[in-house]
């Protein structure tokens, strides 16, 4: 069965689009929506089969866990652990933002998000619309909206042509007005390690964290698009 499309041009379609959303996720269904950067397809990040479902749409295996998007700067304590002190700085210099940050995850966290190797990668999206469906989901496990090797989508006409048949909702919030990925780092040392290089720089990064003396390492950033909240060639919404 095809997708449901809302539209959300006024207060009243945007109420529609996010009940219809939050709705679907309860459900176990999975969601497009749009973000800052790409259009993503989301999932419960609490339903293990809501997740499966998600990487089975877009031809994924466990190998390639997704990242979890958050509605406020908090849910990250929630979600990690050992976070560097860095983090905090980051943080609050690009949340809400395009920069996906890899933390320990949480011991006591009960999810399946595939092989995280103990982590997981959180963004809070620069997205009103977004963060309102999140404010009533809780963290969303947030895959770009595309099939395995195609690029991502930056409008809902992309998500649906490539997903709709998989989907319950798609939130139609105009074209994306980012296009590009999110960066990624790697936060689980006393270093932050670049692992994809997006929409923020590593100029704007270094800047960030002159006041603690350290810059990001750049090692080998991947280039190659897919949803590994942790591996270096990671897309996320």
């Amino acid at each position: 069965m095809s997708a449901e499309r809302f539209q959300t041009q006024t207060d009243e379609e945007r109420e529609a689009a996010i009940d219809a959303a939050s709705r679907a996720v309860r459900r176990g269904r999975l969601v497009v929506i749009p973000t800052d950067t790409v259009y993503g397809v989301g999932a419960d990040a609490f339903d293990p089969d809501a997740v499966a479902r998600l990487l089975g749409a877009k031809g994924r295996g466990r190998e390639m866990p997704p990242p979890v998007l958050v509605s406020s700067t908090g849910t990250l304590e929630a979600l990690a652990s050992r976070v560097p002190s860095y983090v905090t700085v980051l943080v609050q210099q690009f949340w809400p933002g395009a920069l996906t940050i890899v933390c320990h995850q949480q011991p006591s966290l009960q999810w399946d998000l595939g092989e995280t190797r103990g982590t997981v990668a959180v963004r809070m999206p620069d997205h009103e619309l977004t963060r309102a469906l999140l404010d009533r989901t809780g963290p969303l496990a947030v895959s770009s909206a595309n099939l395995t090797g195609r690029p991502a989508a930056v409008d809902a006409d992309e998500a649906m042509e490539m997903l709709g048949e998989a989907v319950a909702v798609v939130v139609d919030g105009g074209a994306s007005p980012g296009g590009v990925a999110s960066t990624i780092l790697d936060a689980t040392g006393d270093r932050p390690r670049l692992l994809r290089l997006g929409a923020i720089s590593v100029e704007e990064l270094d800047a960030a964290l002159a006041e603690l003396g350290i810059t990001v390492d750049t090692g080998e950033p991947g280039t190659d698009a897919d949803d590994s909240g942790e591996g270096a060639e990671s897309q996320d919404a």
